[in-house]
């Protein structure tokens, strides 16, 4: 299992932008470039080139767009996340129900979109470095219609799993060793859990799974 790294107190947070479009990470650059607490150390076109410059870099967080040609950006989230080299914060133009939860279940922990607020990517950016979860609010209405008037939440086993640990009282770290995962991981299993069951956070979830008899 990959070890863990935390970024220094003081030190900027380490990003790599991967987007098709030149101009669109020329505009993220400068935005950051902007501010102090933030570094772009890497840059990519595609799924593929996003994990090499990923695995050269380790940065803090990944800004993944979804569809790019040849790997798209679910399937370089979930061989970024699987290999705990970064956490993945979506960055697309899409905000149906089926791409927001294949981003969540690939292991992304945040998912904006790109009509968003500068400030916004920003403030999202550094939320996924304290270990949060943004989702755009339109992102989050997607995701809530399709659970409107049905009880039928459809978890995965590993999700069912970390939640079950959250309700009895582990602190992620603890059940990243439980389950010999990456902490990184888990918080994506959250992430996902957490837009599924319709919850913002770990004592909401804890009552819902008390509710559900999980």
């Amino acid at each position: 299992m990959p070890e863990e790294t935390e970024t220094p107190a003081g030190a900027p947070i380490k990003v790599v932008l991967v987007d098709d479009h030149a101009v669109i990470r020329m505009g993220l650059a400068q935005l950051l470039a902007a501010v102090s607490d933030i570094e772009v150390v890497g840059e990519a076109a595609n799924g593929e080139e996003a994990i090499a410059v990923v695995e050269a870099t380790r940065p803090d967080v990944v800004l993944m767009d979804l569809q790019m040609p040849g790997m798209d950006g679910v399937t370089a989230t979930r061989r970024i996340v699987d290999a705990g080299l970064a956490d993945v914060l979506v960055l697309t133009s899409f905000s149906d129900n089926e791409r927001i939860v294949g981003a969540l279940d690939a292991g992304a922990v945040g998912y904006l979109l790109k009509d968003a607020d500068p400030d916004d990517v920003l403030d999202g950016i550094r939320a996924v470095s304290r270990g949060e979860s943004p989702i755009h609010p339109r992102a989050a209405r997607a995701l809530i219609g399709t659970r409107a008037g049905s009880t039928n939440v459809q978890l995965t086993a590993r999700e069912a799993e970390v939640l079950g640990l959250v309700k009895d009282g582990l602190a992620n770290k603890q059940i990243a060793r439980r389950l010999g995962i990456s902490e990184r991981t888990v918080k994506a299993h959250l992430t996902s859990a957490f837009a599924r069951i319709g919850v913002a956070d770990r004592t909401q979830a804890a009552l819902w799974v008390e509710r559900h008899g999980l």
